[in-house]
């Protein structure tokens, strides 16, 4: 799979996880790929945290709107009955508990759950949004990104950079992998039939619980 190809398989394998009637945060990035995969026999509502419910497909030339834009400066549609507040009422939501599930990027993720996703010490940021509420409010944090970059493991034993939180992830999902925190560690519940088992061992720092394992299976 070329670069666009494994973003899509992990955002096609995450909209799977998402349920019916369920209020849904997709992170920039990656994650907002997600919203391309949605099952067509359930109601997703999609929130940004910059105050918008109801998120739709990307805009046409007609539909195209400046003013509205979700968390990452991408001008989106909304659904009808769609809706847009100020940033207060949004972060209400968020941090009320109200969102079912949010789906975030990384720099890393480790076997605990700890979450390091908003800097690179030395280098320089635009802010860390509205990861820190979105990873303690949400119900559910799924973590969608590669499983390496650059060759280099981004799942780890011990976070190494500044934590965005501590403990709450709970499922990721990669081009290799769905992976899911427990109590007693990081399980490995499907793997990607292009890989071996030993490859996506020897592609993770972190340990991998290998008890029941199937293959990642995209169509029902």
């Amino acid at each position: 799979m070329d670069k666009q190809e494994t973003k899509n398989f992990i955002a096609k394998r995450v909209a799977r996880e998402l349920h019916d009637g369920d209020l849904v945060n997709l992170g920039i990035g990656l994650p907002t790929l997600v919203g391309n995969f949605l099952p067509k026999d359930v109601s997703i509502n999609l929130q940004s945290e910059n105050g918008l419910i109801g998120l739709g497909p990307a805009p046409t030339e007609d539909q195209y709107d400046k003013d509205i834009t979700n968390a990452g400066g991408q001008v989106v549609t909304l659904v009808d009955g769609g809706m847009y507040f100020d940033s207060a009422l949004s972060f209400s939501i968020i941090r009320g508990g109200h969102v079912d599930v949010t789906v975030l990027g990384c720099l890393q993720v480790d076997q605990t759950g700890s979450l390091a996703s908003w800097i690179i010490p030395g280098k320089m940021v635009p802010g860390m949004g509205g990861a820190m509420d979105l990873v303690t409010g949400a119900k559910k944090v799924i973590i969608a990104t590669t499983h390496t970059n650059r060759g280099l493991p981004k799942i780890l034993k011990e976070c190494t950079l500044p934590l965005t939180a501590k403990n709450q992830v709970n499922m990721i999902i990669t081009e290799m992998g769905v992976m899911e925190i427990k109590d007693d560690g990081l399980h490995l519940l499907e793997y990607n039939p292009e890989y071996t088992l030993e490859q996506v061992i020897d592609a993770t720092d972190a340990t991998l619980i290998i008890k029941k394992v199937k293959v990642m299976e995209l169509e029902e």
